[in-house]
């Protein structure tokens, strides 16, 4: 028979108990006031569906008035933005490879001529368009800003240009992705996504684990160097990221058919660097949690801003400046740049260097920490 008496006094004693726990259990308790806060600003901030400002390269065959109208009418738009003037078609293919732009505007000779006579010109424009969700605004609005941009070069004679339809013929060029798939964009990201969140998670568990059960002084007596133990225990995980990565691809290619045009042997490389560098993180966040549930809370810490700020979500040129730089301090970041370029644009190792640096980068100063963590923890 169940005693369905309640004694209030027994249950306040309790609940002091409980607050007394929660406040000892600082770590816990910052997390339930930190994330919160933190989904709160980077969702009301940081994230934004409609990007602009999206960098854009012009290559010009032919200056006159009217080209210039044009440049002016996208960057009216404040989709576009252009940084930089090309030389060739050549410096344009590379832009667009290593994402330096996301866009590439070509007006050929003879435009301002054909124009005047109404032959309506074509001009070109080279669209990334790995990302869809990122160029699919700034596409639609190219309708409305090639009708409008010479309204005011337009007047008196010229003004019966301005009937429908538009005075330019805008070739819209998608590149890398043409049908604007996004499973094309979102299964390569899932690599990194999930490894992520496996080789940090299992990673940080390992020495806690340990450190409960009281397993972590039998490492004292043997001969062995906080080094050797460290990488010793971190190879595995290493192999089983790998392992991963070869199922993600499997599946990709055979469920979703996502093409991979890239060298596969290259793609395996960066993946190795990419897990080493979570494996280390998670090391190190393992040697400053006391509890397998400390482990996990600052594992979801350290997962939630990586997954919103590295673009794997949310457009990351549609983020603004401060949030942008802060991506750019994520792996996860220079990761999903790689590994979308190896499998859908063929990029090779000098397409991808200006990424992989940053994780190398990153990678030796997590290690370096944790090696310093963990010989504290050892002595």
């Amino acid at each position: 028979m169940i005693n369905l008496g309640v004694n209030w006094r027994r249950v306040r004693a309790v609940m002091v108990k409980e607050f007394i726990q929660l406040r000892r259990d600082r770590l816990t308790f910052a997390m339930m006031l930190g994330v919160p806060l933190l989904q709160l600003i980077l969702f009301g901030y940081a994230i934004n569906n409609d990007p602009r400002n999206l960098p854009t390269a012009v290559l010009v065959e032919e200056n006159n008035q009217y080209t210039r109208s044009f440049l002016n009418a996208l960057e009216n738009s404040r989709y576009y933005k252009i940084n930089s003037v090309l030389d060739n078609h050549r410096q344009a293919q590379r832009k667009l490879e290593t994402g330096a732009v996301t866009f590439v505007v070509t007006i050929p000779a003879g435009f301002g001529r054909d124009l005047l006579r109404g032959d309506r010109p074509q001009l070109l424009i080279q669209a990334d368009a790995t990302d869809p969700a990122a160029t699919s605004n700034a596409v639609a609005a190219l309708e409305g800003i090639s009708r409008n941009a010479f309204r005011h070069e337009f007047r008196g004679p010229l003004a019966s240009l301005n009937a429908p339809p538009p005075a330019v013929d805008v070739v819209i060029h998608r590149l890398y992705n043409p049908e604007s798939i996004s499973t094309y964009n979102i299964v390569p990201g899932l690599i990194g996504v999930i490894l992520t969140m496996t080789m940090i998670m299992m990673t940080a568990l390992t020495l806690t684990r340990e450190t409960e059960n009281g397993t972590l002084e039998n490492l004292l007596s043997m001969p062995v160097t906080p080094l050797e133990v460290m990488l010793g225990k971190v190879a595995p995980y290493v192999c089983l990221g790998l392992f991963q990565v070869t199922v993600i691809l499997i599946t990709a290619s055979l469920l979703f058919g996502v093409p991979i045009v890239g060298s596969l042997l290259l793609l395996f490389l960066v993946a190795l660097v990419f897990i080493s560098a979570n494996v280390f993180l998670g090391f190190t966040l393992s040697t400053f949690a006391r509890t397998q549930l400390q482990a996990m809370q600052m594992t979801f810490f350290v997962f939630l801003p990586t997954i919103l700020l590295s673009g794997f979500m949310f457009p990351f040129r549609g983020m603004p400046m401060w949030a942008q730089y802060l991506g750019e301090i994520l792996p996860l970041t220079h990761f999903l740049r790689m590994v979308r370029g190896i499998v859908l644009k063929g990029n090779g190792v000098a397409e991808i260097l200006p990424e992989l640096w940053p994780i190398l980068l990153f990678l030796v100063l997590v290690g370096w920490v944790a090696l310093l963590r963990y010989r504290r923890t050892l002595d």
